[in-house]
């Protein structure tokens, strides 16, 4: 997959784009349901398939929201790019595209400048300014620009239409079971591994820790899970929480907003700077306070023994 960030020279390649849009957070089981019929027109028109998305979401715009995603930038990309999407279009989301109609959108950039000859889009997509643009106004201006369109119908679970705002819910509160439903794939998370107090590898432990840019996730406790690196798949503890067991000790630039602290098993690699992909197999148990460090080691042993015993069949599995 090639990644475009902003309006720029397109690639010469790009002869027949089949193009779809939209935020995509948690690139879900409607999302995918949706890439899947976008590869779909593009394999049938011997086109490309494109996906445009925005650097962050409108509603930090619009609304001046706090952040708060399934998938950041980065987690998207890298899933878009595991569904076989060809291009992806990453726009700045800034004033200029909040005021922007959703005729003019359609009319500058997604047949002005991308040349599009086959929309395909969700059945609750909206763009253009005050989300007037739909799948309705797509068609109707479709003879006018000369492209096809095509919708998507929605996917349901357990009655409910498949949502980003219910996974979230769903992560939020720990149901990983049914976030997993809705996702089509195990709950992830992903983050830049960053460089914290070094404590878990003087314990002999070491661990790596996420700076997740503002991903949503699991609440507090010691995790099952899973890390895909160079190719092969590693189990790991992923410790989410406040470290009790050394809280009364200063922290040095850390404030109380809940750390990810992954162990991956058997691995020595340095990942400082790198971007790590976590995959929630279970939950072993709530974070707690020991009254010493050998009592904490004594558990994390304990919860490697759950670990492997629970997920070691898996530790080779497809992503």
């Amino acid at each position: 997959m090639e990644t475009i960030y902003g309006i720029k020279e397109l690639p010469r390649k790009i002869k027949y784009p089949v193009a779809t849009l939209g935020m995509f957070d948690g690139v879900h089981r409607g999302h995918q349901k949706i890439i899947e019929s976008l590869r779909h027109y593009a394999v049938a028109r011997k086109g490309e398939s494109v996906v445009i998305t925005f650097d962050r979401h409108p509603k930090s715009i619009i609304e001046n929201r706090p952040p708060s995603f399934l998938t950041s930038l980065e987690h998207r990309l890298s899933l878009f790019e595991r569904l076989g999407v060809d291009y992806t279009v990453v726009l700045p989301f800034d004033r200029k595209i909040a005021e922007m109609s959703a005729e003019n959108f359609i009319c500058e950039i997604l047949v002005g400048w991308l040349g599009v000859r086959c929309i395909v889009l969700g059945f609750n997509c909206h763009f253009g300014k005050g989300r007037e643009g739909n799948i309705t106004l797509a068609r109707n201006l479709a003879d006018k620009y000369g492209y096809e369109v095509h919708d998507c119908l929605p996917v349901v679970y357990r009655g409910q239409t498949i949502s980003s705002t219910a996974i979230r819910q769903a992560i939020l509160q720990g149901d990983l079971e049914n976030a997993e439903a809705m996702l089509g794939r195990p709950v992830s998370i992903l983050g830049t591994v960053v460089k914290k107090s070094g404590r878990g590898k003087t314990l002999g432990y070491p661990t790596a820790n996420l700076d997740l840019h503002h991903e949503v996730r699991p609440p507090r406790g010691v995790y099952g899970t899973k890390v895909r690196w160079a190719g092969q798949d590693h189990l790991a503890l992923t410790n989410i929480g406040l470290r009790p067991t050394f809280a009364r000790e200063p922290f040095v630039s850390e404030d109380e907003t809940p750390e990810i602290e992954v162990h991956i098993l058997d691995f020595q690699e340095v990942l400082y700077g790198q971007n790590l992909e976590v995959q929630f197999l279970f939950k072993i148990r709530d974070e707690i306070p020991f009254q010493t460090a050998e009592e904490l080691k004594a558990r994390i042993e304990k919860d490697k023994e759950i670990l492997l015993k629970k997920a070691l069949p898996l530790q080779h599995s497809t992503v």
